[in-house]
């Protein structure tokens, strides 16, 4: 009789210490995975503050030991601790792309830009002028460069200047050289006038 109230008392003591013991453990993984609004907001601030601040910033990107392109710009700010990791130019720059044997290929200058990072996508804003090797000149107010896919594009309005013509329109599709493009809407195309000596 004894021992059946001390084996009861066992259990009773081992029922409630395994019930302690799994109500600390509910309440740790709670508190541990609770986001707490404050908790959260923290989070989200940190992420928008830049992890770099560059002034002055100057860059060559290689690739296998090739240049690929230069870039110049006042200041950077580098945003690597997001789920989405990108770079701001919130002056803009001036990237100089070059072939395999360093000889530029074109230019692009703007007033605001946005690196994507995972994506390798820039979004380039206010003021674009991009001029190729043969001395085309792209005017819009922004432009995407898709280093992946190896292409420039537009939706919106594009002025083309060459030797002979200036063109407008929407839409633009281009290789990132810029030595073959196309505007998707055009609307207008004008002789430039040439001083004949």
């Amino acid at each position: 009789m004894e021992s059946e109230y001390l084996n009861s008392n066992k259990q009773n003591i081992f029922k409630t210490a395994s019930g302690i013991m799994l109500l600390a453990v509910l309440l740790f993984i709670y508190s541990c995975s609770s986001n707490k609004p404050e908790e959260i907001k923290a989070i989200e601030e940190i992420q928008n503050i830049p992890s770099l601040e560059l002034y002055d910033y100057e860059s060559f990107i290689t690739d296998s030991g090739e240049v690929k392109y230069h870039l110049i710009t006042p200041k950077l700010l580098n945003y690597d601790k997001r789920e989405d990791p990108y770079k701001e130019f919130p002056l803009g720059g001036h990237i100089i792309t070059y072939d395999s044997i360093n000889v530029i290929r074109s230019e692009i200058k703007c007033k605001y830009a946005i690196n994507y990072e995972k994506e390798k996508l820039w979004d380039l804003r206010n003021n674009v002028e991009a001029i190729n090797k043969d001395g085309v000149i792209f005017n819009t107010e922004q432009l995407f460069w898709n280093e992946t896919e190896k292409r420039i594009y537009t939706e919106k309005f594009i002025k083309i200047t060459t030797e002979d013509n200036i063109i407008t329109g929407y839409g633009l599709e281009a290789t990132q050289d810029l030595d073959e493009y196309e505007i998707q809407n055009v609307t207008a195309i004008l002789e430039v006038e040439t001083d004949e000596k």
